[in-house]
């Protein structure tokens, strides 16, 4: 018997990046995303995704449909060449064969028949918990090309100093039973969050760090409480613009307890993984849910 998600899920996870572009706006110079109204640096749900998929199939040896392979001409392989590479003829083989289908679903055309699966986990957009600032950095290359050999080539980069970024999402029990999302899915994934963000390591994307990761399973078909991402606070006594360091500032999370001991009736139980550098207020520990089954994520 196939253990598929049975439950809704509830995730809450917080990261960092110090001297990193979490996410750059191809459009716009490749600039990190900050909403010019109120200085808060914004990271696309695809972006948070890309990061579990690259890491489920460099880590977990799991096939992961949504890929950016290049072809031997130069251009990317479409959807189409995908199927054709993992020898997909049916839906049911897309969504045996690649978790990242089971997880955020896809639409795809197989045998000229277009087929929708809509995917069990879905995150909002992701948001810092406090104004940033962008800086532009230029630079020049050790080893210059052949045109600019006699001053080198310049590099240039947009960077956020620091961001503290936080991500809210939801699986799905009904869709999971469309997409044949299994439990084992779910910790794969979890798991791709939290250590999926700490290996990108890349010249943008290196300075990333996982802080804080909550799964709430919940009894209640139908049910999450929502908006979990808005029950946290950023609290310092400096300007926003000037944190560096997760240590200028405390989380507090007094709301988020309170919300879970008055729905603690609804909730099965809760996973979660903490940093050690970030400061909550109050602080993160077993006794801290005490009153609701409770267990510490293991990788």
């Amino acid at each position: 018997m196939n253990d598929f998600l049975k439950n809704r899920h509830e995730i809450l996870f917080l990261y960092d990046v110090k001297d990193a572009n979490p996410n750059g706006d191809p459009i716009d110079e490749n600039k990190p995303r900050i909403d010019e109204e109120t200085g808060i640096n914004i990271v696309t749900d695809v972006r948070l995704k890309r990061t579990i998929r690259d890491y489920l199939k460099d880590y977990k040896n799991q096939e992961v449909f949504v890929r950016e392979i290049r072809k031997e001409d130069g251009n990317l392989k479409t959807k189409e060449d995908r199927l054709d590479d993992l020898t997909i003829t049916s839906a049911h083989d897309l969504i045996k064969k690649c978790i990242d289908i089971r997880l955020f679903g896809a639409t795809a055309a197989i045998k000229n028949k277009t087929i929708t699966l809509t995917g069990p986990v879905q995150f909002k957009f992701g948001r810092s918990l406090h104004r940033v600032v962008l800086n532009f950095v230029k630079g020049t290359t050790v080893m210059p090309s052949k045109e600019a050999r006699r001053q080198g080539t310049f590099t240039e980069a947009y960077m956020l100093p620091y961001s503290l970024i936080v991500f809210s999402g939801i699986a799905n029990e009904n869709s999971a039973q469309d997409t044949k999302m299994t439990v084992k899915d779910l910790d794969l994934m979890m798991e791709a969050i939290w250590n999926g963000t700490k290996n990108l390591i890349s010249r943008s994307k290196f300075g990333q760090m996982p802080r804080f990761l909550l799964d709430i399973k919940y009894k209640d078909q139908n049910y999450h409480i929502g908006d979990l991402d808005k029950l946290i606070k950023l609290e310092t006594d400096i300007e926003h613009e000037a944190i560096r360091d997760v240590t200028d500032y405390e989380l507090s999370i007094n709301m988020l307890i309170e919300k879970f001991n008055s729905e603690k009736e609804k909730i099965d139980s809760i996973r979660w993984k903490i940093d050690d550098r970030i400061q909550t207020n109050p602080r993160v520990s077993a006794d801290l849910f005490s009153s609701i089954n409770h267990f510490q994520f293991n990788f």
